[in-house]
């Protein structure tokens, strides 16, 4: 028989942590909640690889077997990074040695190739096996940094780095044309070396996007800094694997958010709100001490400035390793086949790759 005398009230004075019935995670926070002020300080000090390539090196990458450009690869960023550092090294003094020639040709390397590849890999392996002081960025990155230094600031900044590197190089528009030819004129004018990623060969930058006629010299100063290193291979994330996970529900999304330390759980629509009043250079700062990321309602996504958006802060989440639960429609129907025909085609389709991916951390 049941008592009928009533129940004790747990008392308000006794730490959650020690009551049985105590939620051991906190409640799941918002990105929609949060509008980050990044100071131009903190632009300069993350410039370097992000946590997924924190450790990485030529060694730990694994070359396709069948590609023999993999290797090729590999091959040349050692060779480049040992010039580098040969050239960082103080040559001894005696009677008869004499100074080593000044090297000729390009000023960097420029990997060209498709997703998945490894390309961002490579690229950490050069920063971490290059002495200091060195940089590394995306090319939004690096847009938005001379947006908050200003130009003759970030040339002077830059300029005391021994090497740049600059992930996902895209020309979106004729000002950030301009802006980059000049930039890295000036920093190889000062004797800095640079390496780039991109999906696109140097002379194609900026084709179907806008007026690449109208800005040649430019696209082609830009190019005569590199030494295009072709890449081929299928995208790793997606080698041997199954297809992208099929979504949950609304509830069970906010029931795993719910009981994940470290959770953000957004309504896909007020996100994509969201992200039109945060400038793109501070999306990173967004998911500071996030752990996974809880999306209600994905739908598919027409309008190009707002997919834009979704793609920077897929590539930032990418960087951080935040898995992605989600519902509503599975990431690779999440860009329209309009979209995917145009100029942007390769960021949708990266931003594709990598939605997927952390779908798929979430699911294992």
């Amino acid at each position: 028989m049941r008592s009928s005398l009533p129940r004790p009230v747990p008392s308000t004075n006794v730490p959650a942590a020690s009551r049985p019935d105590a939620i051991a995670t906190a409640a799941p926070i918002a990105l929609t909640s949060r509008r980050p002020v990044v100071p131009a300080e903190r632009l300069v000090a993350e410039m370097v690889p992000p946590p997924r390539f924190a450790g990485v090196s030529f060694g730990s990458y694994n070359p396709d077997p069948t590609q023999p450009s993999q290797y090729e690869a590999v091959q040349v960023l050692e060779e480049f990074a040992a010039g580098i550092q040969a050239a960082s090294t103080p040559a001894k003094k005696g009677w008869f040695r004499r100074s080593a020639p000044a090297p000729t040709g390009p000023a960097g390397v420029y990997l060209d190739g498709g997703y998945g590849v490894g390309k961002t890999h490579l690229l950490a392996s050069l920063w971490h096996a290059t002495p200091g002081p060195k940089a590394f960025g995306t090319f939004v990155e690096l847009t938005n940094l001379v947006g908050a230094l200003g130009f003759q600031t970030a040339v002077q900044t830059l300029s005391g780095h021994r090497l740049l590197c600059i992930d996902e190089f895209e020309l979106d528009d004729p000002g950030d044309t301009v802006l980059v030819s000049t930039l890295l004129s000036r920093l190889v004018e000062n004797g800095v070396k640079l390496c780039a990623t991109s999906n696109t060969l140097p002379e194609k930058l900026g084709e179907g996007r806008f007026a690449a006629a109208d800005f040649l010299r430019e696209i082609q100063g830009l190019s005569s800094h590199f030494r295009p290193l072709r890449i081929d291979g299928q995208d790793y994330r997606h080698r041997g694997l199954p297809d992208a996970p099929p979504p949950y529900t609304d509830e069970a999304v906010s029931a795993r958010a719910a009981e994940t330390p470290g959770a953000a759980l957004d309504d896909f629509d007020a996100l994509l709100e969201h992200l039109k009043a945060v400038h793109p250079s501070r999306y990173g700062a967004l998911l500071d001490d996030v752990q996974a990321v809880f999306l209600r309602g994905v739908h598919q996504v027409d309008d190009q400035s707002t997919a834009l958006r979704l793609v920077v802060l897929a590539d930032r989440m990418y960087d951080r390793e935040l898995p992605i639960t989600a519902s509503g429609l599975p990431f690779d129907q999440v860009f329209p086949e309009e979209l995917l025909r145009g100029g942007y085609r390769k960021k949708y389709l990266r931003a594709i790759s990598r939605l997927v991916a952390l779908a798929r951390d979430s699911a294992a």
